[in-house]
Formats: C-alpha cells, sequence, structure tokens
C-alpha cells in the first residue's frame, strides 16, 4: 500500500539532526535543468540552508530552457511523466491531437514556474556563468571556477559538496568535416549551426531560405539537416511546417513508437514495458518467466516486434523506406515515441513529401563549389543552411582535470575489475541472439565506475560529490526525484544500504558496465560519460526501486496484486512522502543515538 499523502506544513518539518552542521555547509548546484531544480527542491526541503545552482543558461530548464525551445517542438514524454511531485502539470493543449504529448513550450514554462513557487529567493542562482572547472583543493573544498559569459569576469566558488547535473545535451558533437572552420576553408556560402543553436538562429534561417511554391522546389532555397534521431525529426517537421524545402540525411533512424490512438496508460505509463525489458536483476517470479525461459522469451520478442511493426503500420512506412530503422526496439535505447499519428508530424511530412530524404547516407564535408554538401552516396546536396543534429559530448571532460577525475573516479578507465566472469550471470533466453557487437565491445575496453549513476565509487566514503542527471532513463522526471533523494540522504549520512568500501562500490559499477555491454552489445556505453553510468532506459521502474532501498523505503510503490501489478499506472504523487518517510527514519536513528 502507498503512503499517505503528506500536507506541506509536514513538508517543512526539519527533524533533528545527527550532523546539524551538514545542513549550513554550502552546497554547489551545477546545472538548472530537470536534475538541478529538483535536486535544489530536495536539500532545501530537507533543511540545506545554503545552495546555489550555477547555470550557464539565462533562465532555467536546461535543454528545456527559454533560449532552446521553439513553438510546436514536442517532447518523448507524455502528460504526467515528465514533471515532479509538487507541482502538477497543465494538459498541453494539442493534447487530443497528439496523444497527450508536452510541448517543448510547456516543459519550458514548467520548469520556470516551479522555480519561481519553490526556489525563487530560497536558493542562490548564479545564471549566465560558464563553469570553467572543478577542482577539490587540499583542506576538502570544492573550488567552482566560472567566468560571466557577457562580462568575461571570472569568479571562484567554494563548496564543501558539489551536484554535478550538467547533462550529457549540453556540449555539441561536431565531425570535423562539417564543422565551421571547415565551411570556412572550403569557402561555403551558407550558414551553419549545430542543433543546440536552432531556436537562436531561427529567424536567421526563416530569412536565408523562403517558403516553396511546390514540393521539391529548389529556387527559394534548401536547408539540410544531417542526423536521424528525434533533434533532427523535431527540426525537419518544424521547417516543413513553416513551408522550407528540406532535405533530411542520415545513416540510420531512430526507431519509434506510435499508433493511430493514444496508447493505453495502463500500458505507457506502467510497469509493462520494463517488465518485458530484462533488468540485470530478475526480481519477480513473472520476470523471470518472460526472461528466463523459451517460451517466455518468445512472447516478450514478440511483444516487441508487433510494438515496432504496428508502429510502422500506423504511418503506413513502406517496408522499403529508410525510416524502417534494422535496430529493433528490444536491443537500442534510440527509441521515440511519437504518440498518436498526426498530420503535422515528421513521418506525415516525409509521406507527404514536405521532407525529403536521402539515405542511408552520410555527409562527408563542404564541396569546392561553396555551395554544396558530399554525402557518401556519390551525390552533391546544394543547401543554403545546414543544421548539424549529430549529437552531444560528455559535458564532463571540459571542467575536470585529469587529476581531479582520477582523484574522485569520474572518468572512463579500463576495468578494475575481471568482468569476463560475471558475463554468465545473464544467461537468459531473451539475449540468447544479439546483434553483432560493436568492434569495441568484443572486449570491455572502457568503463566508468559510478555507484547506482548517482557516486563514483572511489569517492563514495566522502559523500562530498554526486551526480543528477545521468540515468538514462524513459521517465526523467520520477526518476530524477528518486535520485535527488537518494543524494540528499547520502549527503546526510541517513540510514542507507551502501557499499562497504570504495572497493566494492567500484566492483558494482564495473559490473553494471559489463550488464551495458551484455544488454546493448552494439552500443557504446561510456561514448558520452555523461550517460555512460546506467542506461536503465525501459527499466526505470526497477532502477528506482533499488534506489528507494537503497534509502530503507518501500519498493513498488504502485501498488497491484498479484495479476495487476505490470498494470498498475505509476504516478509521481506516490514520490510526494518520501522527504517525510525519510525524515522518520533519521529520527528512530536519533531516538537509539549515533550507531
Amino acid at each position: 500500500m502507498s503512503p499517505k499523502s503528506n500536507n506541506s506544513s509536514q513538508a517543512s518539518t526539519i527533524a533533528p539532526h545527527l550532523n546539524a552542521s551538514v545542513l549550513s555547509e554550502p552546497v554547489g548546484i551545477l546545472g538548472a535543468g530537470v536534475a538541478g531544480l529538483i535536486n535544489a527542491y530536495v536539500l532545501l526541503q530537507d533543511g540545506f540552508t545554503n545552495v546555489t545552482v550555477v547555470t550557464r543558461d539565462r533562465s532555467v530548464g536546461g535543454v528545456w530552457s527559454r533560449d532552446r525551445v521553439y513553438p510546436g517542438l514536442c517532447i518523448n514524454n507524455v502528460h504526467g511523466e515528465y514533471r515532479f511531485s509538487p507541482l502538477e502539470m497543465a494538459l498541453p493543449e494539442d493534447s487530443t491531437q497528439t496523444g497527450g504529448h508536452i510541448t517543448g513550450m510547456g516543459m519550458c514554462e514548467y520548469m520556470e514556474t516551479f522555480y519561481s513557487k519553490f526556489l525563487q529567493d530560497k536558493a542562490t542562482f548564479r545564471f549566465e556563468a560558464e563553469i570553467l572547472s572543478v577542482t577539490r583543493d587540499e583542506t576538502g573544498l570544492w573550488r567552482v571556477k566560472t567566468e560571466d559569459i557577457h562580462s568575461g569576469e571570472g569568479e571562484v566558488l567554494t563548496f564543501s559538496r558539489v551536484i554535478l547535473c550538467t547533462g550529457g545535451c549540453s556540449n555539441p558533437k561536431i565531425p570535423h568535416e562539417l564543422s565551421l572552420e571547415s565551411s570556412e576553408k572550403a569557402q561555403y556560402r551558407g550558414i551553419v549551426i549545430h542543433s543546440s543553436q536552432f531556436r537562436s538562429r531561427l529567424d536567421d534561417i526563416l530569412a536565408r531560405v523562403k517558403p516553396k511554391e511546390f514540393d521539391g522546389d529548389k529556387e527559394k532555397g534548401t536547408v539540410l539537416v544531417v542526423g536521424g534521431g528525434k533533434s533532427a525529426m523535431d527540426i525537419c517537421a518544424k521547417l516543413a511546417n513553416e513551408g522550407r524545402r528540406v532535405v533530411n540525411v542520415f545513416e540510420s533512424p531512430d526507431v519509434f513508437v506510435a499508433s493511430k490512438s493514444a496508447i493505453p496508460d495502463f500500458i505507457r505509463k506502467s510497469r509493462f514495458l520494463s517488465v518485458i525489458s530484462p533488468h540485470r536483476e530478475l526480481r519477480t517470479r513473472l520476470e523471470r518467466f518472460l526472461h528466463m525461459t523459451k517460451i517466455g522469451s518468445w512472447i516478450t520478442h514478440f511483444i516487441w516486434k508487433n510494438l515496432g511493426e504496428s508502429s510502422f503500420a500506423a504511418y503506413s512506412i513502406p517496408k522499403s523506406s529508410p525510416l524502417r530503422s534494422p535496430h529493433s526496439m528490444f536491443w537500442g535505447i534510440r527509441t521515440n515515441d511519437e504518440g498518436r499519428v498526426h498530420p503535422r508530424s515528421y513521418y506525415s511530412l516525409v509521406n507527404a513529401g514536405a521532407i525529403e530524404l536521402v539515405a542511408p547516407a552520410r555527409a562527408l564535408g563542404f564541396a569546392e563549389d561553396g555551395r554544396s554538401i558530399s554525402l557518401s552516396n556519390g551525390t552533391e546536396v546544394t543547401a543554403q543552411v545546414v543544421i548539424l543534429a549529430t549529437g552531444w559530448k560528455s559535458s564532463w571532460t571540459g571542467i575536470f582535470d585529469e587529476k581531479t577525475a582520477a582523484e574522485i573516479g569520474i572518468g572512463r578507465h579500463p576495468p578494475m575489475s575481471n568482468l569476463e566472469s560475471v558475463d554468465g550471470s545473464w544467461n537468459y533466453e531473451t539475449l540468447a541472439n544479439p546483434p553483432p557487437a560493436h568492434p569495441e565491445n568484443t572486449t570491455q575496453k572502457w568503463v566508468t565506475s559510478i555507484y547506482r549513476g548517482l557516486v563514483p565509487g572511489k569517492n563514495i566514503n566522502r559523500r562530498d560529490f554526486a551526480i543528477g542527471g545521468a540515468m538514462f532513463s524513459s521517465n526523467i522526471g520520477y526518476m530524477s526525484e528518486v535520485c535527488a533523494h537518494w543524494v540528499s540522504s547520502y549527503f546526510q549520512s541517513d540510514p542507507m544500504r551502501l557499499p562497504s568500501s570504495p572497493e566494492d562500490a567500484i566492483a558494482d559499477a564495473e559490473r553494471s558496465s559489463a550488464w551495458m555491454r551484455r544488454r546493448y552489445p552494439n552500443m557504446l556505453s561510456w561514448i558520452n560519460e555523461s550517460y555512460s553510468t546506467t542506461l536503465d532506459f525501459w527499466t526505470w521502474p526497477q532502477a528506482a526501486d533499488e534506489l528507494l532501498e537503497d534509502m530503507c523505503l518501500p519498493s513498488m510503490r504502485s501498488g497491484g496484486n498479484l495479476l495487476t501489478w505490470p498494470f498498475r499506472v505509476i504516478d509521481l504523487k506516490e514520490l510526494s512522502t518520501l522527504g517525510q518517510e525519510r525524515r522518520g527514519l533519521r529520527e528512530a536513528r536519533m531516538s537509539i543515538g549515533p550507531l
């Protein structure tokens, strides 16, 4: 049974503390996106009095900040998933048309409302401050070097504890052959930007390329979008809906989920998809049946295959279309939730001829004529604008020097454990016929030893550093809130189930790395360190349960009986009492004295 909700007066009550000085010591949160905001909120609710949030943006929201979102943008989550328990989210205006998908503008407004209601004038926010470096001095204090993005004025902020929430979607990844430097060298005369600049350069793009008079009209100009992921598709759809000629070039597209009508909540918002995706620990009879038996494996793969095929059918994607990704939904995490079929979506626009595809192909560089981009299929595309939706690289590598990264154990490194011996732990029938492994996954070349995706194993006993937003999940709101409570408990030395030593924490984290290689053999989990700690994209409920149990709190909070539990809707309201429950444990510990 789920705990009863607490009221606001209960939520603000601060329990006595074994080490009250912890609450007054300065905490720095680096990043003001989803993870940064919920971590600040939980710390304040727990009684921390000196919380500072640092961001290079001029407003909160991270990837959903006002300078990055644009009208028409829809995110992968539906209403009720991407929010926090203290604040409800308004239903999107076009909810019926899209199946409840949240808009980028709606996400931005929600984050700004959360900030103004719960954080403004309660935590210190330093906007438009670029983080240059993070180091720990000989006294154990953290030194965060920042620079004002306008004046260039530098400042060093000092904290006792730091939560790194800069994420993996803040530093653009641009192939050298497509970089601005390469375009200038080739004397390319058009606009070249990364997708991160799309919002700020949208007016320039619309001015350079005029509305076309008919499909295929090249006289008014062309926008070439490079990439087959969500950002590329969103940008293509926005420009096509603005009447511009758009050409999209990619090697392989993301897999997607779509349907003619909204997917029912008991499927979309329950544990159903997580149960049919194997986790590194199969804790229920149903999961063991589905993944350890031949008939269970057949059922599991049948469901995933039909989910993919029904999505193609919903949009009438032809068998020969390059949009039919060769990647199985089961074996990857590059999956977009398109929701309900609607005419302004990327796939509808492709079907209507409003977006032209050149695939499979790769953009090789700028042609000698100064107007075109050369492709791997031997053709060239003349374009006035090139938008590179080529992904992101870790925000960590630029702010930690080698000494600090090695000291706390945050960087990628060769494994310290014998990982070959653990592969046999996962002889699941559902994993019996994997796709070809990525060449660098045939051996475990690199790992990151971040325990639970939250704390570097090497640094776990110091309780002065944590990571937010690095757990790759399809339900960011729920996972971010659970993680924030975990981090606050960790900082306060609350009763928790933790490894007994840094060595044990490292071994557990490296075992997780081995599991990721086994679960997703054709992916390089370490390619972006910000997302290399865990890939619980489908199995986020199981990951959340582990974190809750680490805090000695009830798990599987959505309830249900033997037959209904996989289909019970998971609601953020079930997290509303976590702070109260944790305080109760702390008070109980106080009553028996220090351990």
